[in-house]
């Protein structure tokens, strides 16, 4: 305690090491706002603020209430929708947490990003095979329930029911494991079941209470 205050916090002040960084210790405010940004996204309700003092009136304020929601539409912003809402699947197993939102366009590249406590996995892992998985059964699933496939019809494969997909796959747990320092990829075996049953119960009760976009 150095003195009284009407306010509370933290400051941090540090400087990046030349000996580590050996590129460039120039921080770079386009790549720090793409990162902001994207914390936001996962962490809805929170408002981050980053300023460059650097230059004057330089600064971006990032705040997202309906967090990965708004993540996908903006990643589908300027593609031909299939369905106007981002399917939204959201669920708690014991102490993780699973939020899964995707939506459909008429491209035929899939772009799917996972995350485990707002760490980007840019290799995937356990979350991401779960939720492929899941994704493949449950549109199989439903398509013969519907007569959409025949009985005698093959089923549809990984590559084609995630054909024009974008999705982000967000969990939040209490002990992730990852392949690397890096964290590149998560490796905790449990997660591939939870994630799978969490996005296989919401999509098919969302298939079943709107059929109209199912079909599509």
């Amino acid at each position: 305690v150095i003195g009284k205050s009407k306010g509370t916090g933290t400051l941090i002040t540090y400087k990046p090491d030349p000996t580590i960084f050996t590129i460039t210790t120039e921080f770079q405010f386009n790549l720090l706002a793409t990162r902001m940004r994207e914390l936001a996204f996962l962490n809805p309700g929170i408002e981050i603020t980053l300023i460059d003092d650097r230059e004057e009136d330089k600064s971006e304020t990032f705040f997202y209430r309906d967090g990965i929601d708004q993540f996908v539409r903006q990643l589908g912003k300027n593609k031909h929708l299939v369905h106007a809402k981002p399917i939204i699947v959201a669920n708690k197993t014991d102490d993780v947490f699973v939020d899964v939102v995707l939506q459909y366009n008429d491209s035929y590249n899939d772009q799917i990003l996972c995350y485990a406590n707002s760490i980007a996995n840019v290799d995937g892992g356990t979350h991401l095979t779960g939720f492929r998985g899941a994704l493949t059964r449950v549109i199989n699933q439903y398509a013969k329930n519907n007569n959409l496939l025949k009985e005698k019809d093959p089923n549809l494969s990984g590559d084609d029911v995630r054909e024009g997909l974008v999705a982000v796959v967000s969990l939040r747990l209490l002990d992730p494991r990852f392949n690397s320092q890096t964290k590149g990829k998560l490796v905790n075996t449990e997660i591939e079941g939870i994630t799978s049953k969490a996005t296989y119960d919401g999509l098919m009760h969302y298939f079943d209470t709107n059929p109209s976009v199912a079909k599509k």
